[in-house]
């Protein structure tokens, strides 16, 4: 079944979903601040708000948390990457989350991407 989820001003848009087994399917709001990584980039990126959520999807496991999202500033620029800790709520956002049953889903090395990726195992 699905949740619906309400983060409030001042939480961390990752840290709120770490150790959640499920997929987020959909998600908007608002950030002060953001951290994305970049395609290709070695590590984040600041971006100062006022930012909107445009999208918010990924999947959540104990062994880590994997979320993308576009993100427009107040010029109407939009940015889009890989979602890492110092993404901190303005106003609200609002979450779509596919809760799973837990030890559905881990991450685990894989030597021929180099990051740790999505393992599903049958329930």
């Amino acid at each position: 079944m699905l949740q619906a989820l309400r983060l409030l001003p001042g939480d961390d848009l990752r840290g709120v979903l770490a150790g959640r087994t499920a997929f987020v399917v959909a998600g908007i709001g608002s950030l002060t601040q953001a951290q994305l990584r970049l395609a290709g980039d070695a590590g984040p990126t600041h971006l100062d708000g006022p930012l909107e959520v445009l999208t918010l999807s990924g999947s959540l496991s104990p062994d880590g948390v994997h979320l993308h999202a576009s993100l427009s500033d107040a010029a109407g620029r939009v940015w889009g990457g890989h979602v890492c800790a110092g993404c901190v709520v303005h106003t609200t956002a609002e979450l779509l989350v596919a809760p799973l049953p837990a030890g559905s889903l881990g991450r685990v090395w894989d030597a021929a991407t180099g990051y740790l990726e999505l393992r599903v195992r049958d329930s």
